[in-house]
Formats: C-alpha cells, sequence, structure tokens
C-alpha cells in the first residue's frame, strides 16, 4: 500500500495491531502518548499475566521489541493524534510534534485506566498506607522485593483482597463487570501463599466471576491447593485500631456482621474508559458507548468498526478485556484495517 495504516495505542491490542500488519508487508505508524510502549502491562508493572503465567516484563516485552525491530513499523512515542481529517483510504492525521501523516484506515487501540480508588474512600484508600491495590501488590512481586506493608516494609501475616472495587457499583457510577478482577485476584492470592506460605488470604466477594476455562485453575485451586479463604460478603468500610486495618461488613451467607483484622487490605480495581476517550472521540470523529468506552460495531457483521468508515477499533478500548482478547481483537482490527487500505467502501461501518 502507498499509505500507512495509522495504529493509535502500543499496548497488547495495538502491538498485536501492528505486527500483524507488517507480517503481510502494510506499512504501519504506530502512536503512543507514553515515551515506552507496552501498555498497562508494562507501564504499572503487571506481575505473572493470566492466564499464561508468564511475566509480563517477558511476553509484552518481546511484543515490543518485535515491533521496535520491524522496519515497516514507524513509532512515534510521546505522541498523541491531535487532529483527523479526510474520509477512508485518505486519512491526514496531526500529530502533537506538528508533523502529519497520511494514512489509508486507523485502528484505536487507546486501552483503559485503571479505577482511582480515592474513589471509594470508605475502604481505607489514600487513608492507610497498607491498603493497597492489586496493581501495587502486581508491583510488589515484579520487582522481586515480595509482598510487604508499606508502612513498615513488614510481610503481612493476614491479607484480605476486597474484590469489585470500581466495578458494579452503582453508587460511584460504575455498572460495569470488569471481568478479569476477580481472576486476577485469584491469581494475585495464590502468588502471595507461594511467597508467604504463613500468610492467611482472604478474598472478600459478591460474585465470583471466573469465566470459562478459569473456574477450575484459579477458582478452585486458589482454594483446594493454595488455601485461599473465600468470604461472601457486603464490605461497609475499612477501619484501623491503630495497630491493624480493620475490615467490616456483613457475611452475606450467614446473615452476620463481620469485624476482622488484617495487616493488609488490597483493592481489586476495575478497567475504567481511557480518560482521554472524550477527547478520542472528538478528534477522531467517533461514538462512544454510554458508559464512556469506544463504541464498536457489531460482532457478526463489522465487529471491529466504529461510527466510522475506515477507523476501527480493538481491546480494552471498547470496555473491559483480557490481554489475550486484547491480542486477537489487535490482529482482527489489523485484517479489518487492511481491507480497508485496499479499497475504501469494502469495510463499512454500521
Amino acid at each position: 500500500m502507498s499509505k500507512p495504516v495509522l495504529v493509535v495505542g502500543g499496548g497488547p491490542a495495538g502491538l498485536s495491531a501492528a505486527q500483524s500488519l507488517a507480517s503481510v508487508g502494510q506499512r504501519v505508524v504506530l502512536v503512543e502518548k507514553e515515551q515506552d510502549l507496552g501498555g498497562a502491562p508494562i507501564q504499572s508493572g503487571y506481575a505473572k499475566l493470566v492466564p499464561s503465567g508468564l511475566w509480563a516484563k517477558d511476553v509484552i516485552g518481546g511484543m515490543v521489541q518485535r515491533v521496535m525491530d520491524n522496519d515497516l513499523i514507524d513509532v512515534r512515542a510521546g505522541q498523541t493524534v491531535e487532529a483527523f481529517d479526510g474520509d477512508a483510504g485518505q486519512f491526514t492525521a496531526k500529530l502533537g510534534d506538528g508533523s502529519a501523516v497520511e494514512a489509508a484506515s486507523a485502528v484505536l487501540a487507546t486501552g483503559f485506566t485503571h479505577f482511582d480508588s480515592v474513589n471509594k474512600p470508605e475502604w481505607g484508600f489514600g487513608t492507610y498506607p497498607d491498603v493497597v491495590t492489586t496493581t501495587q501488590v502486581e508491583q510488589m512481586l515484579s520487582s522481586g522485593d515480595g509482598v510487604k506493608c508499606p508502612s513498615n516494609g513488614r510481610e503481612p501475616e493476614r491479607v484480605a483482597i476486597l474484590l469489585c472495587v470500581g466495578s458494579r457499583d452503582r453508587q460511584i457510577g460504575r455498572e460495569w463487570c470488569s471481568k478479569i478482577c476477580c481472576t486476577v485476584s485469584a491469581n494475585i492470592a495464590m502468588e502471595i501463599r507461594e511467597h508467604l506460605p504463613k500468610c492467611h488470604v482472604y478474598i472478600y466477594y459478591m460474585d465470583i466471576r471466573t469465566f470459562g476455562l478459569y473456574e477450575d485453575t484459579y477458582y478452585w485451586e486458589s482454594q483446594e491447593k493454595w488455601k485461599v479463604k473465600y468470604i461472601k460478603a457486603r464490605i461497609a468500610e475499612v477501619t484501623s485500631d491503630g495497630q491493624r486495618l480493620i475490615v467490616k461488613g456483613e457475611d452475606t451467607l450467614v446473615k452476620r456482621p463481620i469485624t476482622i483484622p488484617f495487616d493488609m487490605v488490597v483493592h481489586a480495581i476495575g478497567m475504567d474508559p481511557n480518560v482521554d476517550n472524550i477527547s478520542i472521540a472528538s478528534t477522531f470523529g467517533i461514538r462512544l458507548q454510554k458508559h464512556g468506552h469506544i463504541e464498536k460495531g457489531s460482532s457478526y457483521s463489522d465487529m471491529c468498526g466504529t461510527s466510522r468508515q475506515g477507523v476501527f477499533v480493538a481491546g480494552a478500548a471498547t470496555g473491559p478485556e483480557t490481554i489475550d482478547d486484547s491480542i486477537a481483537q489487535g490482529q482482527a482490527a489489523a485484517m479489518a484495517a487492511l481491507a480497508a487500505a485496499q479499497g475504501p467502501g469494502l469495510v463499512a461501518a454500521e
């Protein structure tokens, strides 16, 4: 093709799209707002990924390296798309540094934003240093230093993981399930038990949604092999007695109040729409769905399409998504973008 395909976002979906296009000889311009590629798994320091059990720095890092080494992929790191004009086959994107990129089509792989637990203040984040997020625990594990209480550096003896922080919560405007948090939490619980065999780990949940094949290897194995304890509960607040954190709420199975001390409390944070989605939608002339994710086309006829012909979308930009499915969607969006580049009108958004 005389014109490249523009890929916006250098996380798993964007890396997958770029590599897929390059593998069939299509030139790509990959724009990433951060200085480094890799998206959330690299930027946020994820540890072992679900379901492969491989380290994020290795597998996602490998994807980054393959993209960086490919002569057909022009990486523009530290840049954003400020304007996007034209029609399918003849787009022009203006980047933040003032340069212009002509593109036949575009793939938006702009990802998500982690829920900020300060929006759930009654559960102690921002008040007590030993109330942390799953992302922070992932960083502890990936650093090699192990899981330790931030307040004093000691290894915790009791850890509570609270599910659905920033998900399935109408009171704070998060009416969606973030899809992967239950499985990630079970995985983190097993990793804590592996590194700290004497540590007791409890998972407090509304419902468990280790969907598909994850049920056996995460939900059941975490209980039967690693002795992680699951408590169906409604958590009211997390406070402190000056020595330990206190989790207060109701055990909803036996209908009785609970007040339990812990050394560390972990928020299983959900996946919010990208905070930049309003400006992304304005720049690219596309629609957002009601919760603020990028609206995608029909899964049956235009899975990766958006409301603008020649502009496609993949991964968590459309809603909570796993890394594996984001990679698959990146490949699908690449093929749709390639078809649009070959002949505008062949792939039309609904």
